[in-house]
């Protein structure tokens, strides 16, 4: 079944699963503001995730949504404001540390050898793009390699070089190597970045599957396309210009007003199975020739 949420309260998703009432948040950001060469990029954000919550940040190109990623994954410190990663407040945390405990998924991924596929989920462990020379995984980590890889349906391509992967199977591979240490957080820049239909299809069911697999992960996926959005998101922020225009469970906050004045631009929006589509806002009467 189609439903239409123009202007209206889109559909709920689906719940995340029950978390203890005082169980303190996985992130905290409170009054954000990034401030580069006098020029603001981010004013006023917060934003709380807790565990098994699925959140989206959406707007437009140079909205915030990479920058607020940077922050939260432990890349950068706010100007003003405060941010808690993991009950860790940055500024009074050792950053390589604590980035440790968060998968971080870059599609930009600059490795220049070529590395197999469980080799570069393995690297995972080190945090370090290349292999790390006379670090050996034990049997249970090289177990648990295969096991991501399998999970992110790889398998058949363990043993390819980094070189031969597609854009889509290279995406896989880097959220199986952001996996391997076990984070509680996941962060996904721009994932389906340069993927075509099939591509794009196999990373987000991929995405949705260990959604379902890991309940207690939370994770935050930057994207300006709704139609990249897994069926399980459960939450959603809408960035404007650096601000917050809206945030909260996706069937409050993704609605054809919010969206269309988010991007600028009038849409209406169509949720199937769990999928949004987005489709122009104006009127059958405007599109009938003059």
């Amino acid at each position: 079944m189609t439903t239409e949420t123009a202007a209206g309260g889109a559909p709920d998703a689906e719940a995340a699963p029950a978390r203890p009432a005082d169980a303190p948040p996985v992130l905290c950001a409170r009054d954000v503001d990034v401030v580069r060469d006098g020029n603001p990029i981010l004013e006023g954000l917060s934003l709380t995730v807790r565990a098994g919550e699925h959140w989206a940040l959406l707007g437009a190109n140079g909205a915030g949504k990479s920058t607020l990623l940077g922050l939260l994954g432990a890349l950068t410190h706010p100007s003003r404001g405060t941010v808690d990663v993991l009950g860790h407040r940055l500024g009074r945390v050792d950053l390589r540390s604590l980035r440790t405990y968060v998968g971080h998924v870059d599609p930009r991924h600059a490795l220049r050898s070529p590395l197999k596929v469980r080799d570069v989920v393995l690297t995972g462990l080190t945090n370090s793009i290349e292999r790390v020379p006379r670090r050996h995984p034990t049997a249970e980590q090289s177990a648990r390699a295969d096991h991501l890889i399998g999970l992110l349906g790889l398998a058949h391509r363990r043993e390819a070089a980094w070189p031969t992967l597609s854009q889509g199977e290279r995406g896989r591979a880097l959220i199986a190597r952001a996996l391997m240490p076990r984070p509680r957080l996941l962060l996904l820049d721009e994932p389906a970045t340069g993927l075509d239909v099939a591509g794009r299809e196999q990373l987000i069911e991929r995405i949705d599957t260990l959604q379902q697999s890991h309940p207690e992960l939370a994770s935050v996926l930057v994207t300006h396309h709704l139609e990249e959005l897994p069926p399980g998101t459960t939450h959603a922020m809408l960035l404007r210009g650096g601000r917050r225009l809206a945030a909260g469970p996706v069937g409050e906050t993704l609605t054809g007003e919010l969206v269309s004045a988010c991007f600028g631009h009038p849409v209406r929006l169509f949720r199937d199975e769990g999928r949004w589509s987005v489709r122009t806002g104006r009127t059958a009467a405007a599109q009938r020739p003059g």
